[in-house]
């Protein structure tokens, strides 16, 4: 969950940012400061109850690092929108923590390099078996040009 002031931002800017945030699997809702302070009391995001001041929202997915990628990547492009602070699981941020959370690759990107790493020994020794193969046909190849040039 990432906790944002948006205040200044136009009904089309706030619509695109939640656009964004639905492609990556999240979401962005504006906040009613006193009811999400409630909400919050006695939660292990309990933290973040005095950053619920002023124009709020929130940025959540189920995904740690998505909501707070389109936030700071939002944040680069429109300085209306700042990042007061944010959590995942028992961790409580500041909007520094938030920015350095956004950097980490998401949930499906680490899939896939652990994928990656899983199965490139598997091609290297696919590559290795075929290697002295394709090596020995290269030779009779030039073999028979030679033989047949003479």
């Amino acid at each position: 969950m990432v906790v944002t002031h948006y205040s200044g931002m136009t009904v089309a800017e706030i619509t695109a940012l939640r656009e964004r945030m639905r492609v990556a699997g999240a979401s962005f809702k504006v906040t009613k400061n006193r009811l999400t302070r409630l909400a919050l009391a006695g939660t292990r995001y309990e933290g973040l109850s005095d950053l619920f001041t002023g124009p709020t929202a929130i940025a959540f997915s189920s995904d740690p690092v998505a909501a707070a990628k389109v936030v700071a990547n939002y944040a680069k492009e429109n300085e209306k929108l700042i990042i007061l602070g944010g959590a995942v699981g028992k961790d409580v941020f500041d909007a520094e923590g938030v920015k350095g959370l956004a950097s980490l690759p998401s949930l499906d990107e680490s899939r896939a390099r652990i994928i990656g790493l899983l199965t490139a020994p598997a091609a290297k020794i696919a590559s290795l078996l075929q290697a002295p193969g394709g090596q020995i046909a290269r030779v009779l190849g030039a073999y028979a040009q030679k033989g047949e040039a003479a």
